[in-house]
């Protein structure tokens, strides 16, 4: 009867539901949540780690200029990757969506071959074409009698070519979410637009945008917080150079925690992000959640 009892027991919907998500929730647990508790159990010692020290990582950080740098790249490097890679993966998406069925397959498959290839594989080709011996561009440049170009030694082309790298790896990702949202809209929302006589624009800013609010938003969110903690193309194109001028977050605490061997430092560098990436979150999934409600 016991072990009928059981069998009972486990049949029953949630328990079953929980059982197959288990192994996720052990992932994530195993992978996530202990090494982010990890993580601020290490901020708190000093750089031998044989001693607690409190808060006094941060209070070290927020004097360095330096960390403050790295702290205006962040924001800079992702409101400006993200808000490019969401226009151009919105108007790539939008232009297959109007293609003729057949045509949108290649189209699809050709446009997703930069987020395909594993990061670090594809930098190392845009290093190629950036490094200043070997460079392609300014190969190019000399053929048409322009003055080569510092892609990864001045400043300015450093931090526009780890931007523009960075587009060109994110930007397939907007386009296939927005292609998705795209394909949901019904038909029927234009065909009555057009009845009464609404342009491409105005089908465009009150049909198109209104019905991919939420798709953008929680698209946004994930590519932003993807931004600030990238790694690979930092590490490849310039190693946080010229002077710490291109260092974010991800890179600067490597820098500080692996190289200089200062491992709490580099865990409250990390951890900097963490504040500023769960606002953010509330906030967008908050009006993602009141629009759903709304509907």
């Amino acid at each position: 009867m016991k072990i009928n009892n059981v069998f009972i027991w486990l049949k029953q919907k949630p328990r079953i539901a929980f059982f197959m998500c288990l192994p996720l929730i052990l992932m994530v647990a195993c992978l996530i949540i202990y090494p982010f508790f990890y993580s601020i159990f290490l901020a708190t010692l000093n750089k031998a780690e044989t001693k607690f020290v409190g808060l006094a990582n941060f209070l070290f950080l927020f004097k360095r200029e330096t960390f403050w740098l790295v702290v205006q790249q962040s924001i800079f490097f992702a409101l400006v990757a993200v808000f490019f890679k969401a226009l151009i993966g919105f108007i790539a998406a939008h232009s297959i969506n109007e293609l003729p069925s057949k045509g949108q397959r290649k189209w699809r498959g050709m446009l997703l071959i930069p987020w395909v290839i594993p990061p670090a594989l594809s930098t190392l080709g845009w290093w190629w074409l950036f490094e200043p011996t070997y460079s392609a561009l300014n190969w190019v440049l000399e053929k048409l009698s322009v003055d080569a170009i510092p892609w990864l030694s001045e400043t300015f082309w450093a931090r526009f070519s780890i931007i523009l790298v960075n587009i060109w790896v994110g930007a397939p990702f907007f386009l296939i979410m927005y292609l998705a949202a795209l394909k949901s809209i019904p038909e029927d929302l234009y065909e009555a637009a057009s009845i009464d006589g609404a342009n491409y624009w105005q089908k465009l800013f009150f049909i198109t945008l209104p019905m991919m609010k939420n798709i953008i938003s929680i698209t946004i969110l994930f590519s932003i917080i993807v931004t600030f903690a990238n790694f690979d193309i930092v590490r490849v194109l310039t190693r946080g150079g010229p002077i710490d001028t291109t260092h974010l977050f991800a890179t600067y605490a490597f820098r500080v925690g692996i190289e200089s061997g200062d491992i709490p430092l580099g865990a409250a560098v990390s951890l900097f992000m963490f504040p500023v990436l769960a606002v953010l979150s509330f906030i967008i999934l908050r009006n993602v959640r009141k629009r759903t409600n709304e509907v």
